[in-house]
């Protein structure tokens, strides 16, 4: 299995030269304090540096390992608990926290480039670092200051975890059917029965406490999502001083054999009359909680993000070394290099990846905007542009990363399906990506549903308009097909528009009008790091950035051609099969 190195070139190059991300801290005071381009320049150098030499090695240990399950505890696998001693004491699980709890206040658009690495090096260990960060933004958002003061400290210090426990095992992503109630305790605190599935880090041996941010009924709750209550559940109690005592009633019952990421602990969890707090308002739980959610829908875009790095890293560097066939007129063997259907692979990875860690980027400055600016004008554009976006980069980042990884698997041919070379991890590990944090599918009907036709395409237009500036932008000679592509994008969106009461319809079409906003959006993108790239015509890297971008326009943007087509084809082909013929 050949080693992670992070892409740091291009992580720069993104973040620096096509965003110019220093210049948007400089200009926001509670950026400009913590951070300026020395400072993340240090900062990525340090997590490539962890990402390629802590927890790299452990990848394929861990998943050989496996997290184990014996009598209520789960122990991870070996090289873990010391390997987040590391992690947890360089400050890495609050590198995006407020400052004021013990967090290094750094900008989110650093903070995805480093969960790229880290999601690269091993899923499965950045999955328990994900799950406390999205934690302590809910805390930090949602709940009293008591709370903050006594909870977030150890829980950016790494001395605490996190987790999440919505899903139950009637109740998969419609959270409406929840069960799980919350009593009222004669302390004024709340006493929780239930049990949760699928829960990411719901035991483990890394930390002294984890902390279990819950959905749960209080008893006067009206049916229905508009019923739920989020409470805050610490696996061990913690006193007013901050001191960890007794076990609290929350049980972990087994944890589950999967396909992939399998030296992360997905737990079954009882919660045996546990105690917690009620944070936020009752029966406001879940708006409270997608604070922590969509925290996780972009990390889980990262993942594949990552996986897909990691499989191209090994994929390229075995087709240079893999001598099997021949070109034209050469006495061959040759290295597979040379080979089109080998190249197309590697490119349509490659393309994917880049274009993917771009939009990252491009996310995680729409959300330091939505926090930090000082004008309420701008933070609302921001908020805006995020969640229209974050279903995009969940779903698409996981659905080509998934795409990425087969295709780093058959470059190797064979060796791809043997587990002692690697590929066949990297496809098992993303294969998840696209199912938590909910489905992919569920994500094309947020974006579509409640973030295009709810407000009649208002946002949508607007950020079309900022792809339109990109494209014009742009000096590539595809930039013509570029913009055919957009007025393909807005020409479908009005169509739907005038489709919204269909909602067979809308349910059928959400996920190929998600790729297709994805492709567009991407090949913007291309075109401005194009852009960027030319200005350094004898520079390598700025040489293969442009070659890349002239194979995403030209071989992958045409899937735009399809999407359309299948769109408008409309409700027929998906209802003209009768229920009883399936």
């Amino acid at each position: 299995m050949s080693d992670y190195a992070a892409p740091l070139r291009d992580l720069r190059f993104v973040l620096y030269d096509v965003f110019d991300a220093p210049a948007q801290w400089a200009r926001l005071p509670a950026l400009a304090e913590q951070v300026d381009r020395d400072t993340a320049d240090a900062i990525l150098d340090e997590a490539a540096r962890l990402s390629g030499s802590l927890v790299a090695p452990l990848s394929r240990a861990g998943d050989e390992q496996g997290a184990q399950f014996a009598n209520g505890q789960v122990t991870t696998p070996d090289g873990f608990r010391a390997a987040w001693n590391t992690y947890a004491e360089g400050g890495w699980v609050g590198l995006g926290g407020a400052p004021a709890f013990g967090g290094m206040g750094m900008p989110k658009a650093l903070g995805v480039a480093c969960d790229e690495m880290l999601y690269a090096a091993d899923s499965s260990f950045a999955l328990y670092s994900a799950l406390t960060t999205g934690a302590c933004l809910a805390i930090e958002a949602h709940a009293s200051e008591t709370l903050k003061q006594r909870f977030l400290p150890p829980m950016y210090a790494g001395r605490w975890a996190g987790a999440m426990g919505l899903t139950e095992p009637h109740a998969g992503s419609d959270l409406g059917l929840i069960r799980t109630r919350a009593e009222a305790d004669e302390d004024g605190l709340w006493r929780l029965h239930g049990t949760k599935i699928f829960i990411t880090g719901g035991e483990q041996d890394l930390t002294e406490n984890i902390i279990h941010l819950v959905l749960a009924r209080l008893p006067d709750a009206p049916p229905g999502p508009r019923g739920i209550s989020l409470f805050l559940v610490p696996k061990r109690w913690v006193d007013e001083q901050g001191a960890v005592g007794e076990a609290n009633g929350v049980v972990c019952g087994a944890i589950e054999h999967k396909m992939g990421i399998k030296a992360s602990a997905t737990c079954v969890m009882h919660f045996e009359g546990a105690r917690g707090y009620l944070v936020g308002e009752p029966h406001r739980g879940l708006a409270a909680m997608f604070t922590m959610m969509n925290y996780e829908r972009l990390s889980i875009g990262i993942q594949g993000l990552g996986c897909a790095e990691r499989s191209y890293q090994q994929a390229v560097a075995y087709a240079r070394e893999r001598r099997q066939g021949r070109a034209p007129g050469s006495a061959g063997p040759d290295p597979l290099l040379v080979h089109g259907d080998v190249r197309r692979m590697l490119l349509t990875m490659r393309a994917y990846t880049e274009g993917g860690r771009a939009l990252a980027c491009l996310v995680g400055q729409q959300l330091d905007l939505s926090r930090y600016s000082e004008h309420a004008e701008e933070r609302d554009q921001a908020a805006a542009f995020v969640a229209l976006l974050t279903p995009v980069a969940k779903a698409f980042f996981t659905d080509t990363g998934l795409e990425s990884c087969v295709h780093g698997q058959q470059v190797l041919g064979g060796h791809g399906y043997i587990r002692e070379a690697g590929q066949e991890q990297w496809v098992r590990d993303v294969r998840i990506a696209q199912i938590y944090e909910g489905t992919n599918g569920i994500q094309a009907l947020d974006l579509l549903g409640r973030k295009v036709l709810a407000d009649g395409g208002a946002v949508m237009a607007q950020w079309c308009d900022r792809m339109a500036g990109w494209i014009e932008g742009g000096g590539q000679p595809q930039q013509a097909a570029v913009r055919e592509a957009l007025t393909r994008l807005e020409h479908v969106t009005a169509w739907l528009l005038t489709q919204r009461d269909d909602a067979e319809l809308i349910n059928g079409v959400a996920v190929d009008y998600l790729h297709l906003f994805a492709h567009v959006l991407y090949g913007a993108l291309w075109l401005r790091m194009a852009s960027v790239a030319e200005q350094q015509p004898q520079n390598p890297f700025c040489q293969a950035k442009c070659a890349t971008a002239a194979f995403y326009l030209a071989r992958l943007l045409p899937r735009t051609l399809s999407l359309d087509a299948a769109i408008r084809s409309g409700r027929a082909p998906l209802y003209g099969v009768p229920p009883d013929m399936f």
